[in-house]
């Protein structure tokens, strides 16, 4: 009994480990594998796109704001890695910013010099849909071709984001 009691102690402790399931800390309300939220974007040029337009490619759903110092480092990363790189695939990147108007938006994407589309994001009601509403922002969202979530990230840190290229690279490659 007392060689038996050791192994089932770190038996149940393995398992304890495999099948824990961790509150996310990181502010979502989604996780990898559920289905896209549906939504509507209004591109700062006029133009509307929904989650059903996306249909077919691997989208990139980029939350920021202005006054975000880390989504200020994270996007000349975002343009230069993962726009410039898969813009002329089967993929979009979209930029929302959160809760800005206008005039502000359109200076901060002057001054980060990025071109992958923008959208407003009034209220902060379609992050909302992703993430609890007082939540930060700089996080990323892919979602696959059929719509479903397939990569979340959080803050910019170098090795998630070369996996999310990994991820997006895997997609394409389909």
């Amino acid at each position: 009994m007392n060689k038996i009691f050791p192994a089932i102690f770190l038996l149940c402790l393995l398992l304890s480990f495999i099948f824990a399931v961790e509150p996310d800390d990181r502010g979502y309300i989604v996780k990898v594998g559920d289905e896209a939220p549906n939504f509507k974007l209004q591109l700062i040029d006029g133009k509307t796109i929904t989650k059903a337009d996306l249909k077919g490619k691997v989208t990139v759903l980029q939350f920021t704001a202005s006054w975000c110092s880390v989504c200020r480092r994270e996007m000349p990363h975002l343009e230069k890695d993962v726009w410039l790189k898969f813009k002329d695939k089967e993929f979009v990147l979209i930029g929302i910013d959160r809760d800005e108007p206008l005039d502000v938006v359109k200076k901060f994407i002057e001054e980060m010099k990025v071109t992958y589309p923008i959208s407003l994001d009034p209220g902060a009601d379609i992050f909302a849909l992703f993430a609890q509403k007082e939540a930060g922002v700089t996080r990323n969202i892919v979602i696959d071709q059929s719509g479903k979530i397939v990569f979340l990230t959080r803050l910019f840190e170098e090795k998630e984001f070369k996996a999310m290229i990994t991820k997006i690279d895997e997609l394409l490659s389909k």
